[in-house]
């Protein structure tokens, strides 16, 4: 069914009819659910406090010996965040913590190269989105920080990191 299908389709219904399609989505998908939940309730802090707590048990577990370290759950988190429509500045704040965190792991693990290859990813994107979202003014300091330390600890693809910043107007 195309968008213009839809649209039509929902202009000759009944409102209450509309109204019991929305409840049967709200109830079926649970998309749907965390959607109108958002919207009404959003209550961001905690959200990204919860993420923030997920990604770091990522690399600092609570509950088991080994760390996973795997970017794969922020990126989750990040990506949902984008569609619910997260505040921009609460956004950035988780992936520039995964950075931060990742970096802590780095210190105290012995990380393969795929790991810093990732790392470079999450960096490059955390900056694409940061600039999009002219944010660069409130999170220059905490980007510098990442910055110096990919550089100090000489980490691989220290180029990029370097390449990715100077993308960015300072």
């Amino acid at each position: 069914m195309s968008k213009r299908d839809l649209k039509k389709y929902l202009r000759e219904l009944p409102k209450p009819a509309l109204e019991e399609q929305l409840l049967d989505l709200y109830v079926r998908f649970p998309e749907v659910k965390t959607y109108y939940d958002f919207i009404f309730n959003p209550k961001e802090d905690k959200l990204v406090q919860e993420a923030k707590t997920k990604i770091g048990n990522e690399y600092f577990p609570i509950k088991r010996r080994k760390p996973k370290a795997r970017r794969s759950v922020a990126h989750k988190f990040i990506k949902h965040f984008l569609k619910l429509g997260v505040e921009p500045v609460l956004l950035a704040d988780v992936m520039l913590y995964n950075i931060e965190i990742a970096q802590l792991f780095a210190k105290e693990k012995n990380v393969n190269e795929a790991f810093y290859k990732s790392m470079l990813k999450s960096f490059e994107e955390s900056l694409h989105f940061i600039s999009i979202n002219a944010l660069l003014p409130d999170l220059k300091e905490r980007i510098l920080k990442i910055y110096q330390e990919t550089q100090e600890s000489n980490w691989p693809f220290a180029e990029g990191f370097s390449r990715a910043l100077d993308v960015i107007d300072y």
